[in-house]
């Protein structure tokens, strides 16, 4: 990627996003005589054609030169790959460097640039950074990537990568200077950024914060050894959400591979934090979530929350409540894992591998657990509300755990001479062994999740179906057909 000091051109190769894809993008900038003007083509989207003003700022404040008398025209090839993002700034004003002779454009061979430029000339960070370095690694691109603060910590997890940091628009022309021309003194915003350590234990909510609901852990337990997706229907106050929240923590650790994947999808979101390194998802999206806020979509195509749960857990309270539209959507994601979006102008690809948890009122007054109140006089309409789950997403539960508020004496602070059983010991190892590919080792639960539930076509199996012990004064539940 070089210069031609007498026609003016200099190359620069950048990167594109496309779902988890990341296609080369070659910056071409080319001066020449004529009306001053500053063109730019490529099938840009309004965020990279307002890159005009932010360079043209960015330069003249960091007290490099612009070409104001001259014809600037800008290419960002291949012209049929949409671009969108401030990414290419930084790319764009190397180039217009380059093309005036201010840098060696020929020392810009086997770099990589990406950085949305302030207008003082300080580099911002920039989204889908991870995802570009694992999409460079995955296709044995021998690049070195420049990248802004934020954003090269997060492409250095990847292992094997060369990424540098800079953060700011003169510490990467100080190094492309041309030849003869003496260093600057220091160079302070300039670093290698080195691999990133994992942590060796992800922190997770603990599943022994739960005092009592014996049987409703035990179903976690069972669902997680299985890959089994559970719905949980009781009462307000009984601990649904706080258990389903420490679903996750039953799971194996990810390895190098898992985390990266789920890592990279996060930072397509920009939801993606150094800190959640390694550590499985846990998406619990509002119920007024739209079908295109649960599998993704957009122009162009962004991840959605099966997506950002991805080797994790995605967790549903209040089904009932959820459209129609956005539950029928996650029927083919369930059973394949991955989930592709297609629009007019544009086809991505997402990965989906998520397990679904999924919480319920009994009745739309909840309480039919309670002898006081007036629905549990109705056992028709508990029928009704779960009937109208079992249309949509139904037969996507393989579990169905049911419970009732914990009294007093069932919890373990009242048992002092009992202590509380470890949690989850067997069902992490049977995760383990399930999520490695292999075959399960007990009878319990089968080596591949099942898409269909016990309570509908299949036989329903004594540990798939938990129940707690009634007290004295409370209604029978209803049966379920």
């Amino acid at each position: 990627m070089g210069m031609n000091a007498s026609m003016g051109l200099s190359l620069v190769q950048s990167r594109a996003l496309m779902g988890l894809a990341a296609p080369a993008v070659t910056v071409e900038v080319h001066l020449a005589n004529g009306l001053p003007s500053f063109t730019l083509v490529g099938l840009a989207d309004v965020e990279v054609k307002e890159a005009r003003e932010r360079v043209r700022s960015a330069l003249q404040n960091s007290g490099l030169e612009f070409p104001h008398n001259q014809r600037i025209t800008v290419n960002l090839a291949p012209a049929d790959l949409p671009k969108d993002s401030g990414r290419f700034d930084l790319p764009i004003a190397l180039g217009i460097l380059a093309a005036s002779g201010q840098i060696d454009g020929a020392r810009l061979a086997g770099w990589e640039f990406a950085g949305e430029l302030s207008l003082s000339g300080e580099l911002r960070p920039v989204r889908g950074a991870l995802a570009t370095a694992v999409a460079l690694h995955q296709g044995g691109v021998d690049a070195k990537l420049v990248l802004p603060p934020g954003s090269a910590e997060e492409a250095a997890l990847v292992p094997g990568m060369a990424v540098y940091r800079a953060r700011h628009l003169l510490d990467v022309v100080a190094q492309f200077l041309p030849a003869g021309t003496p260093p600057p003194a220091e160079v302070e915003g300039w670093s290698r950024v080195p691999p990133a350590e994992r942590s060796q234990a992800p922190a997770y909510p603990d599943l022994a914060d739960v005092k009592g609901q014996a049987a409703a852990r035990r179903a976690l337990e069972i669902a997680a050894a299985g890959a089994h997706s559970l719905l949980m229907m009781g009462p307000p106050g009984t601990g649904k959400s706080m258990l389903a929240q420490r679903f996750a923590g039953l799971l194996p650790p990810m390895n190098v591979g898992e985390a990266l994947q789920s890592a990279a999808i996060a930072s397509l979101g920009g939801s993606f934090k150094l800190q959640a390194w390694g550590v499985r998802p846990t998406r619990s999206p509002h119920h007024t979530a739209s079908a295109v806020a649960l599998v993704g979509g957009g122009s162009p195509p962004r991840p959605g929350e099966i997506s950002l749960a991805h080797e994790g857990v995605l967790f549903l309270d209040e089904l009932p409540e959820f459209p129609r539209a956005a539950l029928e959507a996650l029927r083919e994601p369930l059973e394949s894992g991955h989930i592709t979006i297609s629009r007019a102008a544009q086809r991505a690809e997402f990965p989906a591998r998520f397990q679904l948890i999924a919480a319920m009122n009994p009745a739309p007054a909840a309480t039919w657990a309670r002898a006081s109140s007036p629905a549990a006089a109705r056992p028709t309409r508990w029928r009704v509300t779960r009937a109208s789950c079992r249309g949509r997403c139904w037969t996507a539960s393989t579990c169905t755990s049911r419970w009732r508020p914990c009294r007093p004496t069932n919890c373990w602070r009242h048992r002092p001479a009992r202590p509380p059983p470890p949690c989850g010991r067997a069902a992490r190892r049977r995760a383990s062994v399930r999520w490695r590919g292999k075959a399960c080792p007990t009878r319990r639960c089968t080596a591949r999740p099942s898409t269909r539930m016990c309570g509908s076509t299949m036989p329903r199996a004594p540990s798939c179906t938990p129940r707690p012990r009634a007290w004295a004064g409370a209604p029978a539940p209803p049966t379920a057909r």
